[in-house]
């Protein structure tokens, strides 16, 4: 697995098609490992990450979630494979990863993702969820492709990444495919940070650590209106997926 939190508590979620998601929590640091190959969003995947969701929001104590990957990959996005072989299930599909989008936006605890390694297309989306994005310094690319796949963004896919990105960032970014490097991500405002392997976790749980004791009610109160009219795009059904 990639570098993350030395867990005082880890519960296995999944073990399906060599998926493997934990969740791992050590004092009010929560750290979600997304799974060491490319962490695509297949059924299985989403349902693992959703009840790692549920766990920390059952919790009443101070948190803040670290999401990490393993190996090569943050996530390489949505699972084309699957989808492609199950086209008739389409419309739920994408459904349930604007859903998981909407949900990290929203989380009522502090996020940041801890991006070790490639981040493309939904996989990209995902950290752009966060409140905060760090990015490994040395090895990775965060890109969206979708405009060399033939795959536009959904309405809501595109309210995420516009709400996080200046006009011309968002431009760059979404209508040209280019592939960001750590620094690159950072200079635009894609990432907040970069570190090195070694010390990408620290750094990110460094952005988040000292929010933990925030409310929760009044913190997911900012983020739902603050994030009203993302949420409300994201939920207003599908068109293509990205």
């Amino acid at each position: 697995m990639g570098s993350q939190n030395p867990a005082a508590r880890r519960t296995g979620l999944e073990r399906r098609s060599s998926i493997v998601v934990t969740i791992s929590s050590d004092g009010p640091v929560w750290t979600l490992d997304l799974g060491d190959d490319e962490n695509r969003f297949s059924p299985d995947w989403l349902e693992a990450v959703g009840s790692a969701l549920d766990q920390i929001e059952s919790t009443t104590e101070p948190a803040v979630l670290v999401t990490i990957g393993g190996g090569k990959f943050y996530s390489n996005g949505l699972d084309l494979e699957w989808l492609g072989q199950n086209f008739d299930q389409h419309d739920t599909y994408v459904t349930r990863v604007e859903d998981l989008f909407a949900r990290i936006l929203t989380l009522p605890v502090p996020t940041v993702a801890a991006v070790n390694g490639h981040a493309f297309g939904a996989g990209a989306m995902l950290a752009m969820a966060h409140d905060y994005r760090v990015m490994r310094e040395d090895r990775g690319y965060f890109c969206f492709p979708e405009v060399d796949i033939h795959i536009p963004f959904t309405v809501g896919m595109n309210a995420l990444v516009t709400s996080k990105l200046t006009p011309r960032t968002a431009l760059d970014a979404m209508a040209t495919g280019r592939r960001y490097g750590g620094a690159d991500a950072t200079a635009v405002g894609i990432v907040d940070a970069t570190a090195s392997s070694e010390k990408l976790f620290e750094t990110a749980a460094g952005f988040v650590r000292d929010l933990a004791g925030k409310d929760r009610a009044t913190l997911g109160t900012i983020k739902a209106r603050m994030f009203a009219d993302v949420v409300t795009a994201l939920g207003a059904g599908n068109d293509d997926p990205a």
